[in-house]
């Protein structure tokens, strides 16, 4: 008769909240001892709040953990690491000045006569790497190699500090193929010494390749636990969004005529790295949508067009003329505007008035030597404030004091006063009120129907379903799909993340009737 194996790490109704914030609802979560277990979820889903809680970086409100059955209060990542918890995170948290040798020890060098014995630590370093089939000169300096060998030192590192459990925090997220089959072979290697890995990831792709079983997060929930062989990349989707695929099938109506040529057109753009090379268009009087989930490659993609990110691959048109998409400056020279997904941070400039923050973008077109004169600043700032119904007493108060709604319209209503040609939407409804969801999604709406060409990046598929032309849907950093304006549904989107590209895709009538005849 079998024995049941025992966990290695139990969590049980773990439980955090911030001020007026349950980030963690009685969350249970357990690992066994040899096996790669993926935690999945979207923004908010209370990955990142379990694993600072695991390694003691929060304290649990309610709630035990369990170490091979012992409970366990880690009081800080060190003390946690003592425990045998360690943690590499994405941006590895060693000293690249320092040799491979000297960041395997640091804090605890051999030492000889009092002294720090390098030969020792260099001679420790180089068979301690070798047992994951990595032959480096440990002499060298960190920063000297590449972004996936300072990853797997930093793992080196950990094990070599008694690690029981690792995790794993995005570790691909700039790697090539070869550096993931690398990093791959080294799991695999700890997995067969018994240690359990705790994977982050939204690569969908390598989830099912490396690891044993699934745990997902929703909104601080725990909404599944399933063996990874066992879990159909759809229910997977569906858990992370909660969405299900529905009955309701109809073919979405054809709502604006766009036989335009396209403002912008690239092709094989792309960053090795960054996003696999893709081919996208967008006209004017036309939304664009990207889908995908959280790391997709959605941000991604919308920095490489404004310039943020600098291509290596392909190339751009406006107008049918090749460009050169090298900066953001650049970018807004030929029309195109951005409001990024991190208004607090990336958009809005908090201790500037209204009024400053909504002539940025037209000063900046301008160029600063030819000054807006500060009349029409007023007057432009008042024409914004007046059409987008941006509640505020004056243009003169600090955008700091604005709701987070009203920070959105201020951002758009700087960009509209530049009058662009294209409007790229990052996250634009996420984190204000419903009032002024609905508000944006007029404004959307209405930009569209003035002429303005228009790529939305949103999670809520809701949303893109109701004001898309085109969806362009990505999985794992590159275009997996694009669905045609009659063809939009939820449903449709969902199919397209989830799917599976070693299986032959199924046409959309056969798998219409694929569902209806499961529901059935």
């Amino acid at each position: 008769m079998n024995t049941p194996q025992i966990p290695l790490l139990e969590a049980r109704g773990i439980t955090k909240t911030f001020p007026g914030v349950p980030a963690l609802s009685a969350v249970d979560f357990t690992m066994y001892p040899g096996e790669v277990h993926a935690l999945l979820g979207e923004n908010g889903a209370g990955k990142s709040t379990l694993i600072k809680v695991l390694t003691g970086v929060y304290k649990r409100d309610a709630g035990e953990v369990l170490l091979a059955g012992k409970d366990i209060h880690p009081k800080n990542p060190r003390h946690a690491q003592e425990l045998g918890i360690s943690t590499v995170y994405q941006e590895v948290n060693l000293v690249p000045t320092l040799s491979v040798a000297e960041n395997i020890y640091l804090g605890r060098q051999p030492m000889r006569w009092g002294m720090i014995d390098a030969q020792s630590a260099n001679r420790k370093a180089t068979e301690l790497l070798k047992t994951f089939h990595m032959s480096i000169d440990v002499t060298q300096a960190l920063g000297a190699f590449s972004v996936a060998v300072q990853h797997i030192v930093a793992i080196a590192r950990s094990i070599d500090l008694s690690a029981k459990i690792l995790i794993l925090d995005e570790p691909t997220a700039s790697f090539d193929a070869t550096e993931v089959k690398t990093l791959f072979e080294v799991i695999r290697t700890l997995k067969a010494q018994g240690i359990g890995i705790l994977l982050i990831t939204h690569f969908l792709d390598q989830v099912y390749d490396i690891s044993d079983r699934i745990t997902i997060l929703r909104n601080g929930l725990k909404v599944g636990e399933h063996l990874t062989s066992e879990l159909p990349r759809i229910q997977l989707i569906s858990e992370m969004l909660g969405k299900e695929l529905s009955e309701e099938l109809q073919p979405r109506l054809s709502q604006r005529q766009t036989d335009q040529a396209p403002f912008l057109r690239v092709q094989s753009f792309g960053k090795a790295g960054v996003m696999e090379p893709f081919d996208l268009s967008v006209k004017k009087g036309e939304i664009v949508a990207l889908a995908g989930l959280l790391g997709s490659g959605r941000t991604e993609t919308a920095q490489l067009i404004f310039g943020i990110t600098h291509s290596d691959h392909g190339e751009a048109y406006v107008n049918d003329q090749k460009v050169t998409l090298s900066s953001p400056r650049r970018a807004i020279q030929y029309g195109f505007g951005l409001c990024p997904e991190d208004r607090k941070s990336e958009g809005i400039i908090g201790d500037l008035s209204v009024r400053e923050n909504i002539i940025l973008a037209l000063q900046a077109k301008r160029g600063w030597l030819r000054y807006i004169p500060r009349k029409r600043q007023e007057a432009l700032a008042d024409e914004m404030v007046a059409a987008m119904h941006i509640a505020t007493p004056n243009t003169r108060k600090p955008l700091k004091e604005l709701s987070g709604g009203n920070q959105q319209k201020v951002i758009l209503a700087r960009w509209l006063v530049s009058k662009p040609n294209l409007l790229i939407l990052d996250e634009p409804t996420r984190g204000i009120d419903v009032g002024a969801h609905a508000e944006i999604i007029a404004i959307i709406k209405r930009l569209c129907d003035e002429g303005l060409a228009l790529l939305v990046i949103s999670s809520e598929l809701a949303e893109i379903v109701d004001y898309s032309d085109r969806v362009v849907v990505l999985r794992d950093r590159k275009k997996v799909a694009e669905i045609q304006r009659a063809d939009i549904s939820e449903n449709r989107i969902i199919q397209a993340i989830a799917h599976d590209s070693s299986v032959p895709s199924p046409t959309p009538q056969n798998e219409d009737a694929k569902i209806m005849a499961q529901r059935g």
